[in-house]
């Protein structure tokens, strides 16, 4: 009997916080091949022997200098349609991280830059960047999910008694 195929694994993090423009989603320039320039959500490859969500506190950690507890994460789902990666048949699983404000970010490893973007911006379609791999239709199945837990807007804590809602 063959071998079966073996597919590679990644995590994503889709880490939210408020901002003047609204919610705003951490996102990565990929420094590297493949979408070089472009924008993406912060992840990577699951090396041997790790768990899931302990990737996604590293990834996010090495590409944007933003640490987490692991327990600061949100299963969103796993993501493998045929031709999302051109490396190769790649499934990725997406995390949600809900903050009360914008962390400072660093671009480090293989990320060029690292910034917050107003998600309204991005999943309008006219927004100043274009997300690469299939990360908006992963955005869009966060913004789903966090609406399907009552979670409409993403709050300011700051800010909570003056209104409070990003």
């Amino acid at each position: 009997m063959p071998s079966p195929e073996r597919f590679a694994v990644t995590v994503d993090v889709l880490m939210f916080a408020p901002s003047e423009h609204g919610p705003a989603v951490l996102c990565i320039e990929r420094a590297n091949p493949p979408f070089a320039g472009c924008w993406a959500l912060p992840g990577g490859f699951v090396d041997p022997g790790e768990d899931l969500p302990e990737a996604a506190v590293r990834e996010l950690a090495e590409e944007t200098g933003v640490v987490i507890a692991e327990g600061e994460l949100l299963q969103l789902g796993a993501f493998g349609a045929p031709g999302r990666d051109p490396r190769g048949q790649t499934i990725t699983v997406a995390f949600i991280a809900l903050m009360s404000e914008e962390p400072i970010v660093e671009a480090a490893d293989d990320a060029a830059k690292a910034r917050f973007w107003p998600v309204e911006g991005l999943v309008g379609g006219h927004g100043p960047i274009a997300l690469a791999f299939d990360h908006l239709d992963i955005l869009s199945s966060a913004l789903d999910r966090l609406n399907s837990l009552g979670v409409d807007e993403i709050e300011d804590q700051d800010d909570e008694g003056a209104g409070g809602k990003a």
